[in-house]
């Protein structure tokens, strides 16, 4: 295989396993490694080398890629690294950082020698497993042969949006879709509260809304995970979607933009985190509308 790499994926989360599984199906070399090992040890399995330290998996990497809670935890695990990380190694940063995470993290890299892409990705478990995300990348013209092979196994579609990975234009418009997503679960776990509210059958809301303009997939998608009680494994943490509301909420304060709906929808996560439900998939905001938390 003439594009066979050498990758250290650091993070074997939800998303990262999956990412390092799908890059190993395409053949390349995979170093993994989790704070907690015992979530990279199944990866073992599928052929890739695990390592106890952040330095010890990138040492022989031609790409580092990133797939960390958030900034600070990818800027301290990068720290690690750093004695072991050869200048020229691309560095793909996947982690939904913030805009200033990823400026912190742009930082290290050009302080390191590293080529830098701002890189997180659209999509969730599911889609993650089958290698088909959406990568968002920014990053320089002259690595771009380096990361495509990358990017083509974890992911169906690589939209990128411009050369400069340190000025986070990937991660702009990651946040701008997930304020999308976010909005959109909210609302999907507040008419299921009202309705249960209020004794209507969810069937009757969703055959009155059936093939209109108001019917959306996604709708039936989280709907259904509440309904059937679904909702583990997290197609998409409540603790990490939580994260996420907050750094949207945190750009449009920056930029003089107030965001009802994204910082409502964080209290509501942190909440329903709050009664439990932090490590299920983040449709069990729908929890945060009872202060007992009833079944659907």
């Amino acid at each position: 295989m003439t594009d066979q790499l050498t990758v250290s994926v650091l993070g074997t989360g939800i998303m990262g396993a999956a990412m390092a599984r799908n890059l190993l199906r395409a053949g390349h070399t995979v170093h993994v490694w989790n704070r907690t090992r015992a979530k990279a040890e199944p990866l073992a399995a599928d052929g890739a080398h695990l390592a106890d330290e952040p330095a010890e998996a990138v040492g022989s990497a031609d790409v580092v890629l990133t797939m960390l809670h958030d900034g600070a935890a990818t800027l301290e695990t990068m720290r690690r690294a750093a004695p072991a990380l050869r200048p020229g190694t691309v560095w793909v940063q996947s982690t939904t950082a913030g805009l200033d995470g990823v400026a912190e993290l742009a930082a290290f890299a050009d302080g390191h020698g590293l080529l830098f892409y701002d890189a997180p990705v659209l999509g969730t478990r599911q889609p993650a497993e089958a290698g088909q995300l959406t990568v968002l990348a920014a990053g320089p013209a002259g690595g771009r042969d380096t990361v495509t092979p990358v990017f083509d196994a974890v992911g169906a579609r690589t939209v990128w949006t411009g050369e400069d990975g340190a000025a986070g234009s990937a991660t702009r418009l990651k946040l701008v879709a997930n304020s999308w997503v976010l909005a959109a679960t909210a609302a999907t776990g507040e008419t299921l509260a009202l309705a249960k509210a209020l004794d209507v059958a969810p069937d009757a809301f969703f055959d009155l809304i059936a093939g209109g303009p108001l019917d959306m997939g996604y709708l039936r998608a989280k709907a259904g995970l509440i309904l059937d009680g679904r909702l583990s494994p997290a197609q998409f943490a409540v603790t990490t979607a939580a994260k996420d509301a907050r750094l949207i909420e945190q750009a449009g304060e920056r930029h003089g933009v107030r965001l009802d709906v994204a910082a409502a929808s964080a209290e509501r996560l942190e909440r329903a985190a709050g009664l439990g439900h932090g490590d299920e998939d983040m449709a069990a905001a729908y929890y945060a509308s009872f202060d007992d938390g009833p079944t659907a």
